[in-house]
């Protein structure tokens, strides 16, 4: 179960956020564009970036707490490069939001668990995609085996390992959901996209759907994964499952440069600074279909769209931009969650 650090905080400021449509119930906020990784799958990164400096960063976390936000997850690239993601962590939750973080898990030491400890990290999501480094991610089980071990010993948060369906051979990924069970951890997989956040089946080809569904069979979901499920038969079955997208306004993503784009696929499209980001905007965005909803599968935007889909859009419909993209500046692609079977730590 996913405690705040500030419960009773987090709790009002949810509640709230219930009550008023247009507020963010979750922002992701890139704190550095480098990675010390290239997988296949994945274009959130380049190998050059220099960590966001902690005082852009710091303002864009005050402004998304005027916004009334509810979880903060501090994302990149790799966000364990940004030599001050703790004291982010920290003022994040000064604020009485959720803090969490999305990692490949290489750069992980105990020192690193402690100050994440200390600054109040509710969740911590590590990736690991296969047992064995491939061409399509290096996020491998046989590297990142001793981070977990560290986790398991000293994280006083929570825990989510995600893999993503596709990035290995199916019976693969069944092992590498064995390991990480046994080593005491809640497991999720993820249906790949590709640059345009358009399903992409990878190593899994034809056995997608099947091992979407044994995966499914093996779970016991907290409330939090279930809200906004349903959808992911239906894109298996039909290669798209129509909803209401409310980026922009219940779910912002932030840019390393601090503008707020629809989503980490649709980089650009938007382009608005967090800073000049206000009420005006959020109900314009609430009430903008975006036009590539259809066929998208990041879960995350669909998540914190679903208790809104009873609720009109009256704008007019955006123009996507679909297409080829560049690794470097074009827009980053990622993976969507489907939990497996927890298992209580050990």
């Amino acid at each position: 179960m996913l405690i705040p650090t500030r419960p009773v905080r987090a709790a009002a400021r949810a509640l709230r956020a219930a009550a008023v449509p247009t507020t963010p119930l979750l922002a992701q906020l890139v704190v550095t564009r480098r990675c010390n990784l290239a997988c296949g799958y994945c274009n959130e990164y380049d190998a050059v970036s220099s960590p966001v400096p902690y005082e852009e960063l710091a303002r864009r976390v005050d402004h998304l707490a005027s916004l009334g936000t509810v979880v903060v997850t501090l994302t990149g690239g790799e966000p364990l490069l940004h030599p001050r993601l703790d004291d982010l962590v920290r003022r994040v939750v000064s604020h009485g939001m959720v803090a969490t973080t999305i990692t490949n898990g290489y750069p992980l030491t105990r020192k690193w668990i402690e100050r994440l400890n200390a600054a109040g990290l509710t969740l911590i999501q590590i990736s690991i995609d296969n047992l064995t480094p491939n061409d399509v991610s290096q996020k491998s089980l046989d590297k990142l085996r001793p981070r977990l071990e560290l986790l398991r010993e000293h994280a006083r948060f929570a825990v989510n390992v995600n893999a993503v369906l596709g990035s290995s051979p199916p019976e693969d990924t069944r092992r590498l959901a064995d390991e990480v069970e046994a080593l005491g951890f809640y497991m999720t997989v993820g249906l790949m996209h590709d640059g345009d956040g358009q399903l992409d089946a990878g190593l899994a080809g034809d056995a997608l759907a099947a091992l979407y569904r044994e995966m499914r069979g093996r779970s016991r979901k907290s409330l939090f994964h279930k809200v906004g499920e349903g959808w992911e038969d239906q894109m298996l079955r039909d290669g798209t499952a129509p909803w209401k997208c409310r980026a922009g306004a219940r779910y912002l993503y932030v840019d390393e440069r601090g503008e707020v784009s629809w989503c980490s696929q649709r980089r650009g499209q938007l382009g608005v600074d967090l800073l000049d980001y206000g009420a005006a905007e959020l109900r314009r965005a609430f009430d903008t279909p975006k036009g590539c909803e259809a066929a998208c599968t990041i879960a995350c935007v669909r998540r914190a769209s679903a208790l809104d889909g009873w609720r009109p859009q009256r704008g007019a419909p955006a123009v996507p931009v679909l297409g080829p993209i560049d690794a470097v500046s074009a827009p980053p692609a990622g993976a969507v969650d489907v939990v497996a079977r927890p298992v209580p730590a050990p």
